[in-house]
């Protein structure tokens, strides 16, 4: 998708500050962090939601949850983390490529 910030991270366009790369996802800093430490894990190829899985999307997704599980200590989540995928504007997606946020860092709370 040649408008999607996150494609254009994902191919170089645009810096970022990367933490992990391999041929199938991307972790970065958030810009706009929400906790100490505030990272995003994107899948290289475009789409915007769960909903878009196939068979091969949902083994990506899986093989990126398997990577930010192995991979959580070295970013300083060795004591817990949370993982948010927002699906859509009213859920607070703002970027249209789907996007896991690894949060924590600190303790988190769960608000009602």
């Amino acid at each position: 998708m040649e408008n999607c910030v996150f494609c254009k991270i994902a191919k170089g366009e645009i810096p970022s500050g990367k933490v992990y790369e391999d041929d199938e996802i991307l972790v970065f800093k958030d810009i706009e962090p929400l906790t100490k430490i505030h990272l995003l894990c994107i899948p290289k190829e475009h789409f915007k939601t769960v909903a878009e899985l196939d068979d091969a999307r949902a083994a990506l997704l899986g093989r990126a949850l398997k990577k930010i599980g192995k991979l959580a200590p070295s970013w300083g989540l060795e004591n817990g983390y949370r993982l948010v995928m927002n699906q859509g504007e009213e859920a607070g997606q703002s970027v249209p490529h789907l996007h896991i946020h690894i949060l924590g860092g600190e303790r988190l709370r769960w608000e009602k």
